[in-house]
């Protein structure tokens, strides 16, 4: 009989590529991934693990059977799911990028503290890059996670996802202009490795061009504050550019940001990520 456990961590493998990397997502030492996973290959009776030096990759066995532990395990999560009563206990982790939290993660956590005052809501904020990882390794239950026209995201086979929002991307600067007049200007973006910062590079190809980047930012209250000190421009999606220092012309771009709801297949269901999901949609609705 193969282990759930070992399960899991060969589908983190498969994600995170390098067993150091799944160690510290699931808080074992490399030495216990490795031990696990080679247990795994003795219950499977055949190899999973192509080892190169300190490199492992994955067989076509193991592929196939990453494959099936997405459905075991969403079926596990389903029916713990079924099993939890209607009173909403015990905690429920949300994670959330830096812009939502004010407009639309606060009053969805007044509705759901009044609502449920028996439910602990626990709070963290990150990059959406982020988000799958931490719903798969349980240190999350419902993410807000992101994709830009230039950037879409791969769907997880571990997660389900909804659409939450969409938001138009706007040009920041001292005055009007086309994206494509912007080829000399200097750029403020998002620290490289994010979404943002990978959607500003991708537009502006798109354009015909690639910026050249002064300045990194990840707060977009303090990219405004860049671009309102002359110090170059940004693109900035909507819920970044809510309040804009005086001076700073927003222009509308055709380029868009998404975002959904994400949380581990078979949860959808469960009536602590049910009343989240509802308060979440409750809130953007209030929103627009």
């Amino acid at each position: 009989m193969l282990d759930v456990r070992k399960l899991r961590l060969l589908r983190e493998l498969a994600h995170r590529e390098t067993i150091a990397a799944v160690a510290e997502a699931l808080n074992y030492t490399p030495s216990a991934v490795s031990q696990q996973l080679t247990a795994l290959e003795r219950e499977a009776g055949t190899p999973l693990l192509e080892r190169t030096g300190r490199r492992v990759t994955l067989t076509p066995a193991a592929h196939r059977l990453v494959a099936h532990a997405e459905t075991i395990l969403a079926v596990l999560e389903q029916a713990a799911a079924e099993l939890t009563g209607d009173e909403l206990t015990g905690h429920l982790r949300i994670g959330v990028f830096p812009t939502a939290v004010r407009t639309i993660l606060s009053p969805a956590l007044v509705a759901l503290s009044t609502a449920h005052p028996r439910l602990e809501l626990f709070v963290s904020e990150l990059d959406p890059v982020l988000a799958p990882g931490a719903l798969r390794a349980g240190t999350l239950d419902v993410a807000l996670v992101q994709e830009y026209d230039y950037v879409p995201v791969e769907p997880d086979p571990a997660l389900d996802t909804e659409p939450l929002l969409t938001e138009t991307v706007y040009l920041a600067a001292l005055s009007d202009g086309s994206l494509d007049t912007r080829r000399e200007s200097p750029w403020i973006a998002s620290t490289p490795g994010t979404l943002c910062h990978t959607m500003t590079v991708r537009a502006c190809q798109a354009a015909g061009f690639t910026p050249r980047i002064r300045h990194h930012a990840d707060d977009f209250g303090t990219v405004l504050a860049l671009v309102a000190a002359g110090q170059g421009v940004a693109l900035v999606p909507g819920l970044g550019a809510l309040e804009p220092p005086p001076g700073v012309t927003l222009t509308p771009l055709r380029t868009r940001r998404r975002t959904h709801l994400a949380y581990r297949r078979g949860t959808g269901a469960h009536p602590a990520i049910d009343a989240a999901r509802a308060a979440l949609h409750a809130s953007v609705a209030d929103f627009r």
